[in-house]
């Protein structure tokens, strides 16, 4: 989509500093953290949240895989990190983009008590 900011993000036409990139895959620093370690994986075809990109179940693989490879790589693996996706406005989801949030770095507490 022309107008969507992760899209323009992906094609390079704006910048972030990118943590992570394959052929499908982008993830980079969140310019907004809610944690020391704040990060945001997209898969480089479009869709509007999780429950569009589900018709096509591999893209969710191929951003899962990136976000294995990336952590495993950088040790959160061992300290533990949090993947969040919102869907809609009333869960917060700003950007209509799909993209998850990988956060961690520090304690996170518990979610969900």
């Amino acid at each position: 989509m022309s107008d969507c900011i992760f899209c323009k993000i992906a094609e390079g036409s704006i910048p972030s500093t990118k943590v992570f990139e394959n052929e499908n895959v982008l993830g980079f620093v969140d310019l907004h953290p809610q944690a020391k370690i704040h990060l945001l994986f997209i898969h480089k075809n479009h869709t509007v949240d999780i429950n569009d990109m589900a018709a096509n179940p591999v893209h969710i693989g191929e951003v899962f895989q990136g976000i294995a490879e990336y952590t495993k790589s950088a040790g959160l693996d061992k300290t533990g990190f949090r993947v969040v996706t919102n869907l809609g406005r009333e869960a917060g989801q700003s950007v209509f983009h799909t993209h998850f949030h990988v956060v961690g770095g520090e304690h996170l507490g518990h979610f969900g008590r």
